[in-house]
């Protein structure tokens, strides 16, 4: 038998997610993916659903936009939670999309400085989103 068909079965194949330590560094390499597949997902279906409103006439589109403004001093709590979800992904994909710029430069690699720039994508999302949301509201209620 060729010796490159005998392989140690105690040996893993490759390695195994039980050996690697998570860190900051893979949640938001796994977060910049999941938030570019969900925005590039919902953001279709609001589009397709935008446009069938409009094609759909005036009562369908009202339905539309009532879903994501207040009306008749209604807060519609679905429409916020999607707008502030869509907001919160942006920038967290944007910020990790930033901080990956940076390491593809050959910086950022020393585990100190790769740590706190992956948590500082974390924050400046959630900060960024605060700040855009409360600007949006405070420009929509006078």
């Amino acid at each position: 038998m060729p010796l490159a068909n005998v392989r140690n079965p105690a040996r893993p194949l490759s390695p195994h997610l039980s050996i690697w330590k998570w860190g900051p560094a893979m949640a938001v390499s796994i977060v910049h993916r999941a938030t570019g597949s969900g925005m590039a997902t919902v953001g279709t279906i609001l589009l397709v659903w935008w446009l069938s409103a409009m094609a759909s006439g005036a009562a369908a589109y009202a339905a539309f936009v009532d879903l994501f403004t207040v009306s008749s001093g209604k807060l519609n709590v679905v429409g916020y939670i999607v707008g502030v979800g869509l907001t919160l992904s942006f920038f967290q994909h944007m910020a990790s999309g930033v901080r990956h710029l940076f390491l593809d430069t050959g910086a950022a690699f020393e585990l100190g400085v790769n740590k706190r720039s992956a948590l500082a994508t974390f924050v400046f999302a959630i900060v960024a989103t605060a700040i855009f949301w409360v600007i949006l509201l405070e420009k929509s209620n006078g």
